[in-house]
């Protein structure tokens, strides 16, 4: 391959665009699709800031100027190129299920985790892939090192709206990235490069007067009804304060009381507004070139999580992305399932959780959360007699709010 040059620098006419593509695709990434780097996506994720959805990711906030234009990320970008890694499981296809029902509780009596959660830490196991993409780059593309850069969801880069741009996708009302070819399953990675490469078009149609999303959905609204916490602020528009993957993982304190019902037996993340979408039909099995089940975490029952140690914590879930939430975050989140769900095999462990003192006494977020479990389970007699020893104030706080303030 030889690329041309011009006053900018290296770029590929449309067969090398080609053959580059087919040699990403080789290294493992589904889906391929070349955008031009240019400022784009308008004032959208300043209102969205401005109106508080973001919640306490203040990130999002100091990265917002880049995020809308990517010469301030690489200096004289010239592509973005966006790649898709297909994570569906077996129980995400077509015919796999009633839809809207996930079958990621394989362990009786187990909770619900998000789907991508059932993988080693996508961010590590894609990067490598990232990497080997990078010198592709340099050796057909004439570039050097410096000239690119890459990111798996951690940079100061709108993947949604860039891979919507080269068509890899649209913009679907649930404000996720939809695939023609893989439904609501892929895992976004960039590379900003230097090199000037075709641009693709993006999908053909466009989105409802007054809004960025729903290209393609037609007047489907299944995602926006089956929201168990009525995170949909609008078509597109997710107020993070309501959603249960911000609560579960992002949210480091307590899970607001009028949310926990809603989170039901989700432990971790929430599929629901990617279940129900009709574009699944097209869902394909995961490749697993770049991704690595791990099925082992859908066999931990409920009982075994609330009775985690440490140590044990960090054997289960080293290399995944479920480490982030910590022990602790953990625990909070199956606490509330417990409650959710009527879990009565599980009261001596929160019992043992919601105890103040001693060597098996959680840190006070957990036994806040134990509290509000167990008076779901009717341990009115248990809780009084832990309520005499409790002194930290969020936990007496939920205290009073079931009734036992005294």
């Amino acid at each position: 391959m030889n690329p041309a040059t011009d006053e900018r620098g290296p770029s590929l006419d449309a067969a090398g665009a080609e053959a580059l593509r087919g040699k990403l695709r080789a290294l493992g990434f589904d889906a391929v699709r070349f955008a031009r780097a240019e400022p784009r996506f308008g004032p959208g994720l300043s209102d969205w800031l401005a109106a508080g959805y973001h919640a306490d990711m203040a990130w999002l906030e100091r990265g917002a100027a880049k995020r809308g234009d990517p010469e301030l990320v690489l200096p004289g970008v010239r592509t973005v190129i966006m790649l898709g890694v297909n994570y569906a499981t077996a129980d995400a296809l077509p015919g796999a299920g009633k839809k809207g029902e996930s079958a990621a509780t394989a362990a009786a009596g187990g909770p619900r985790w998000a789907r991508y959660a059932r993988y080693a830490d996508y961010h590590d196991t894609i990067v490598a892939a990232l990497a080997e993409a990078g010198r592709v780059l340099e050796l057909d593309g004439g570039i050097g090192p410096g000239d690119h850069r890459y990111y798996v969801d951690t940079g100061p880069v709108l993947e949604r709206g860039w891979a919507a741009q080269a068509g890899l996708g649209f913009t679907g009302k649930n404000a996720m990235l939809i695939s023609r070819e893989f439904g609501n399953w892929l895992f976004l990675a960039c590379i900003l490069t230097r090199l000037e490469i075709p641009a693709d078009a993006p999908l053909p149609g466009r989105e409802p007067e007054g809004t960025h999303a729903g290209r393609l959905c037609g007047k489907c609204t299944r995602c926006l009804n089956a929201c168990p916490t009525g995170a949909f602020a609008a078509p597109g528009v997710v107020d993070a304060r309501r959603c249960i993957a911000y609560q579960t993982i992002e949210n480091k304190g307590v899970i607001p009381r009028e949310l926990r019902a809603g989170i039901g037996d989700r432990i971790y993340g929430c599929d629901t507004c990617l279940e129900v979408c009709p574009w699944n039909r097209f869902a394909q099995a995961s490749r697993e070139i770049l991704v690595s089940a791990r099925p082992e975490i859908t066999r931990l029952t409920l009982r075994e999580i609330l009775e985690l140690t440490p140590a044990r914590f960090a054997e289960v879930f080293r290399g995944t992305a479920i480490k982030r939430v910590k022990l602790a975050g953990l625990l909070r989140n199956a606490c509330v399932v417990a409650g959710n769900t009527g879990a009565q095999d599980c009261r001596p462990a929160l019992m043992r959780l919601v105890a103040a003192g001693g060597e098996a006494a959680a840190v006070p977020l957990v036994r806040a959360h134990a509290v509000w479990a167990l008076a779901r389970l009717g341990a009115e007699a248990e809780l009084a007699a832990a309520r005499a020893t409790e002194t930290d104030s969020l936990v007496l706080a939920e205290y009073a709010a079931e009734g036992m303030g005294g």
